[in-house]
């Protein structure tokens, strides 16, 4: 499949403006990620609690931060999700303001109960006080419990109906969706009425780390890209030569720190699946680069009457096509998962569709020029023409 029957575009014409505008990407990304925002390290990194929370009713952030500042937990990380103004990602610290508890990941549970008690209204605390329970937090075992006493053949059927309604739902909002959408008896709902209350908000899910796994996976995460680049440079220095080998950690580098500096621009975090994704556009990068000088070292021994910056641009042009099915290809189904994935593998999906256009980009423009650059200044002759 050919995109381009025969194209003859002059890219290593514009090898000096691609080379300021990396320059500049990565410029200002490198002084944002030392004198600006920095790197904004997500729970897996940092430690701490991150909590998906739902309201009942909608809750403007700016209440929201007032609350937990009263609490004193005025630097949690408050994410709206949507804009119905009813769900949010709250992030904890490693640990409350003025507490002694920074090693113990009990103090990360700790700080997931203050930041749901913060955010209850004054019903529902009297409501705590009076012996009932919140059955929009409740879990099953607890659900369970609360029922057998009264129904012990179906306590357990009763819990999960309200446990998966709650899922499907998100929220209970009045006890008669049970008996009318949960098929729960009356009975049954009664008893729920007068043991249980409707909170204002329900957990969708909670996720906690404590401060020294956090700084661990950290420095495995940076050890791992280390690695990674150090044997691809091993892979791509036998496999072709040394010189090539240079130039394409030379060009994964850029990708990274473009990447980086993209992140660090948009406050985005850094987590696990972002490192999953910056390795991947490294594998993807270099896949592109090595089809490049495989088709440029295939040159070198049929354009001999060429120079060097005519066999590169040969080169590029005869891998175009395959080089934007691929990319094209890939960009459609990262693109996707950006806009339908959900929240979970958003910044995945943000972190290999960047990483799709860099690793393109700098496949043409970077590795291709850098390549010529090394040819002109040490001036290789017949080695390089292997």
């Amino acid at each position: 499949m050919q995109i381009f029957k025969n194209p003859k575009f002059n890219f290593m014409r514009y090898k000096f403006i691609a080379f300021t505008l990396s320059g500049i990407i990565i410029f200002v990304g490198i002084i944002n990620l030392t004198v600006g925002k920095g790197i904004n390290y997500g729970i897996d990194f940092a430690g701490g609690t991150l909590l998906r929370i739902m309201f009942k009713d909608e809750i403007p952030i700016s209440k929201i931060r007032q609350s937990l500042r009263d609490r004193g937990l005025g630097k949690s990380r408050i994410q709206e999700i949507g804009s119905s103004q009813k769900e949010y990602i709250i992030r904890t610290l490693s640990a409350l303001e003025g507490a002694e508890y920074e090693k113990d990941i009990e103090a990360h549970e700790i700080l997931g109960t203050e930041v749901i008690e913060a955010l209850r209204g004054k019903e529902e605390k009297s409501a705590v006080d009076r012996g009932q329970k919140d059955l929009n937090s409740m879990g099953t075992d607890e659900l369970f419990l609360l029922l057998r006493p009264s129904f012990s053949e179906q306590a357990e059927e009763i819990a999960q109906k309200i446990i998966s309604f709650r899922i499907s739902k998100g929220i209970i909002h009045d006890f008669a969706q049970l008996e009318e959408n949960a098929g729960i008896s009356n009975d049954a709902v009664k008893l729920l009425r007068e043991k249980t209350f409707l909170g204002n908000l329900t957990v969708l899910s909670k996720e906690t780390v404590g401060p020294q796994v956090g700084h661990d996976l950290r420095r495995k995460a940076t050890q791992a890209t280390i690695w990674a680049l150090i044997g691809l440079l091993i892979y791509v220095g036998i496999r072709f030569k040394f010189s090539y080998g240079v130039v394409a950690i030379i060009t994964l580098a850029h990708d990274v720190l473009i990447t980086a500096g993209l992140f660090s621009l948009t406050t985005r975090e850094i987590n696990l699946p972002v490192i999953a994704g910056v390795l991947t556009i490294v594998g993807y990068s270099l896949n592109d680069t090595i089809v490049i000088f495989d088709r440029i070292r295939d040159n070198l021994k049929i354009l001999r009457k060429h120079t060097f910056e005519d066999i590169i641009n040969q080169s590029i042009n005869q891998t175009l096509s395959r080089t934007i099915i691929t990319s094209g290809t890939t960009f459609l189904t990262v693109f996707a998962l950006f806009l339908f994935g959900g929240e979970p593998i958003n910044d995945f999906a943000f972190t290999m569709m960047i990483g799709v256009i860099i690793g393109t980009y700098s496949s043409i423009y970077q590795s291709s020029s850098l390549l010529f650059f090394w040819h002109k200044i040490f001036k290789p002759k017949k080695g390089m023409r292997k």
